[in-house]
């Protein structure tokens, strides 16, 4: 997420309340200086909801290993889900 400022055009004075346009608002929590935690997990999250996604809507059965494929992505979701609750450091 991003705040960026629209300076008026020629002046050098510091930006004030009509030369600053802020179009997003960063929570204290994701802020640019906090890294998220545990990145690796949370795209593993990702990959696997499209994963999932893309073997609920298929051409085919993939041999027969749709329906466990998909019932192993579920409880991989759910046990990836129940690491980052358990982070508490």
């Amino acid at each position: 997420m991003a705040v960026v400022f629209a300076l008026t055009s020629g002046t050098q004075a510091a930006p004030n309340q009509e030369t600053v346009t802020k179009l997003t608002a960063v929570p204290p929590s994701e802020s640019a200086s906090t890294p998220e935690r545990h990145p690796q997990i949370h795209e593993a999250i990702e990959s696997l909801r499209r994963a999932k996604e893309h073997m609920e809507h298929p051409a085919h059965d993939f041999g027969g290993h749709r329906v466990e494929a998909l019932r192993a992505t579920d409880e991989a979701l759910q046990q990836l889900e129940i690491c980052l609750k358990y982070d508490k450091d």
